[in-house]
């Protein structure tokens, strides 16, 4: 197994969602690696949690990398945070990323779950994603 590649998925996963016009029309550039401290307002994207586990074989090191991304929003319904996930999701599956360390085999969604938060006015969609690293 290799989890040398991680950083280089995250750091490939952020371009790629800042770069996508779809995207950045719908958040206006709200997509962090790390959500900033405090109270965010409005509509936003977080990448969030990964688990990975080990896709090694006999010629390369490997893994498979679950990885979360959240849209969050205090707007009332669904009906917004619906529309900044499918462009998530459109933006992500199947692309071709670069990485700086190991290379993209592929990239899958996975599912979702879409929740308003407990004691706050906020809609959540946590889409989980596969993607297979070779190192």
């Amino acid at each position: 197994m290799s989890y040398g590649a991680a950083a280089a998925l995250q750091a490939a996963i952020y371009q790629r969602l800042t770069a996508d016009s779809a995207l950045d029309a719908l958040v206006s550039g709200a997509i962090y690696d790390a959500v900033p401290p405090g109270t965010v307002t409005g509509t936003y994207v977080s990448i969030g949690p990964e688990d990975v586990r080990d896709a090694s074989d006999q010629v390369s090191r490997g893994a498979f990398h679950e990885f979360t991304v959240s849209v969050v929003t205090d707007q009332a319904g669904f009906q917004n945070a619906k529309a900044v996930a499918a462009a998530v999701s459109d933006a992500l599956t199947g692309a071709t990323l670069i990485l700086a360390r190991g290379r993209l085999v592929g990239i899958w969604f996975l599912a979702a779950r879409a929740r308003r938060v407990e004691k706050a006015d906020v809609r959540r969609i946590d889409l989980t994603f596969r993607a297979r690293i070779e190192d």
